[in-house]
C-alpha cells in the first residue's frame, strides 16, 4: 500500500468545522498584528535612526514572554484553552489599542512604544503556550501534522500579507492607520474563539507550583531525544535565523533604499516562502519526513541569508528572501510538529512553554547581538555572519552527524507515558487529547 501524499493529504486539517473557524479568524487577527510588527521598527528606525533601538524593540516585547510562558504552559495544562485564549486574546487588544491610541495623540515616542510592548509581551507569553496546545484540541490525533503545519501556515500568511499592506499604508496614509487596523482585528479571532463548541481535553489533576511544572518539564524532555531536538533547533532559528526578520528595516532604508513599499515587499517575500514550504512540512510528500525536511534546509537556511546579505540590489535579495522564507517555516514548523507529535497528552502545555521560553530568550540575545555588530561592522557582515554560522551548523548536523540526531525529529507519540496517571480519568485513554471533531 502507497504511502499517502499530495496537497489534499496535507490540508486533510481543514475537514474539522472548529479548526477551519480558527484558522480563518486566526488569519485575520495575525495579519493585522504584522501591521503592527512591520510599523514598529519602521516608526522606531525613523525616530532614532539606531538598528539598536529596532533591536530593543524586540527585547521589549520578548523578554515578558519569556518570564510568562512557564505560567501560560501550566494554565494550558490545567484549564480550559479555549476560555484561556479569549482572556488572553482580549489582553492583546487592549496593548494594540494603547499603541494605536500613543500614535494618533503624537506621544509615540520610543520609550512609551517599549511600554505599550512589554504589556504586549506579557499577554502573549500567557497566550503562545495556550495557542498551540489548542490546536491539538480541534483535530483527531491522525491529522494533527496537517493541524500543526496548517497553524504555521496561517501564521507565516499573514506574515506575507501583513508586511504588505503595512508598507502601502505606512506610504500612503501613516503608522497610525497600521496600528488601528491591528487593534481592530482582534475581534476576528475572539469571534472565532466565542463560535468554536466547547470539548473536553486531557488535563492533569496534580496541583504544583509554576516552577515545579517547569522543572517537571525539564524532567520530562531530558527523556525524550526528539524533542530536545526540536528545542534545539528552535534556539537555533531564534538566535541565528530570526534577526534578518527584523533587519530588512534597515536593509530597506540603509543599504537598498527602497522606502516603505519595498520594505512591505521585502518581508511579504519571507512570508510567501514561508507559505511555500507549509505543504512540504504537513506532509504532501510521501517519504518526506520531518528529519530529511530538515536536514535539507537547515544549511540551505544559511546559504540564503549569507546571499541575500551579499545581493548586489533590491531585486537580486526579493528571491534570496524568498529562499529564507521557504527554509525557516521548515526547519522552525518541523520542530514544532515533531514536539506537538511526540508528546504525551499531559504534558503539552507545559513542554510547550519550555520551548517558547528557549527560542523567546533566544531571539532578543541573537537580535541585540546582530544589532550591535550592525552598528559596528554595517548590516551586511552582521546578518551575514548569521548565515555563516546557520550553515556550519547544518552542514554539522546534516552531512558530519549523517541527520542521525535530526532523525530524532520523527520519533514516535510517548503514548505509554507514566505521566498519563496524572489526568482527568475520563480524558486519560485518547493520546491526543480530542474529542473527535464535527465534520462540515
Amino acid at each position: 500500500m502507497s504511502e499517502p501524499g499530495g496537497i489534499r493529504y496535507a490540508l486533510r486539517a481543514f475537514r474539522h468545522r472548529d479548526f477551519r473557524v480558527f484558522w480563518m479568524g486566526a488569519l485575520a487577527s495575525n495579519t493585522g498584528t504584522w501591521l503592527s510588527n512591520l510599523a514598529v521598527p519602521y516608526v522606531l528606525f525613523q525616530l532614532t535612526r539606531s538598528p539598536v533601538w529596532v533591536s530593543l524593540a524586540t527585547v521589549g516585547q520578548i523578554l515578558p514572554s519569556v518570564l510568562v510562558a512557564p505560567w501560560g504552559g501550566s494554565l494550558a495544562d490545567r484549564h480550559d484553552r479555549r476560555r484561556l485564549l479569549i482572556l488572553t486574546q482580549a489582553g492583546m487588544a487592549v496593548a494594540a489599542t494603547a499603541l494605536w491610541l500613543l500614535s494618533t495623540s503624537g506621544s509615540a515616542r520610543p520609550g512609551a512604544i517599549m511600554v505599550a510592548l512589554v504589556f504586549t509581551g506579557l499577554f502573549n507569553g500567557a497566550n503562545m503556550p495556550v495557542w498551540q496546545a489548542f490546536t491539538n484540541d480541534l483535530v483527531p490525533r491522525e491529522d494533527l501534522r496537517s493541524a500543526v503545519a496548517l497553524n504555521s501556515m496561517q501564521f507565516q500568511a499573514a506574515r506575507a500579507l501583513g508586511p504588505a499592506i503595512a508598507g502601502a499604508i505606512i506610504a500612503l496614509l501613516s503608522a497610525s492607520w497600521a496600528f488601528g487596523l491591528n487593534a481592530l482585528s482582534f475581534v476576528c479571532v475572539l469571534v472565532a474563539l466565542l463560535t468554536i463548541r466547547s470539548r473536553p481535553q486531557a488535563t492533569t489533576t496534580v496541583r504544583s507550583s509554576v516552577l515545579r511544572d517547569f522543572g517537571s518539564a525539564v524532567r520530562y524532555i531530558r527523556t525524550q531525544p526528539g524533542i530536545q531536538m526540536a528545542i534545539v533547533l528552535s534556539m537555533l532559528v531564534g538566535f541565528f535565523g530570526n534577526p534578518i526578520f527584523t533587519f530588512t528595516v534597515v536593509f530597506a532604508g540603509d543599504v537598498f533604499h527602497v522606502g516603505a513599499i519595498g520594505l512591505g515587499l521585502m518581508n511579504a517575500a519571507l512570508g510567501v516562502g514561508c507559505l511555500i514550504a507549509a505543504p512540504l512540512v504537513a506532509g504532501s510528500i510521501p517519504g518526506l519526513t520531518l528529519g530529511r525536511l530538515t536536514r535539507v534546509t537547515l544549511p540551505l537556511y544559511g546559504v540564503a541569508i549569507g546571499g541575500f546579505a551579499l545581493a548586489p540590489g533590491f531585486l537580486t535579495g526579493i528571491p534570496l528572501l524568498l529562499l529564507t522564507g521557504l527554509c525557516f517555516m521548515s526547519v522552525l514548523s518541523s520542530a514544532n510538529n515533531a514536539m506537538q507529535m511526540i508528546v504525551a497528552a499531559p504534558m503539552r502545555g507545559r513542554v510547550i512553554g519550555v520551548r517558547f521560553v528557549c527560542f523567546t530568550a533566544a531571539v532578543p540575545i541573537g537580535s541585540l547581538l546582530t544589532g550591535w555588530e550592525a552598528d559596528t561592522f554595517g548590516p551586511r557582515p552582521a546578518i551575514a555572519s548569521t548565515g555563516v554560522a546557520l550553515l556550519l551548523i547544518g552542514v554539522g548536523l546534516s552531512v558530519l552527524d549523517r541527520g542521525r540526531r535530526l532523525g530524532r525529529l520523527d520519533d514516535p507519540n510517548d503514548d505509554a507515558s507514566p505521566l498519563a496517571v496524572g489526568t482527568t480519568p475520563a480524558l486519560a485513554v485518547p493520546q491526543s487529547g480530542t474529542a473527535t471533531s464535527t465534520l462540515a
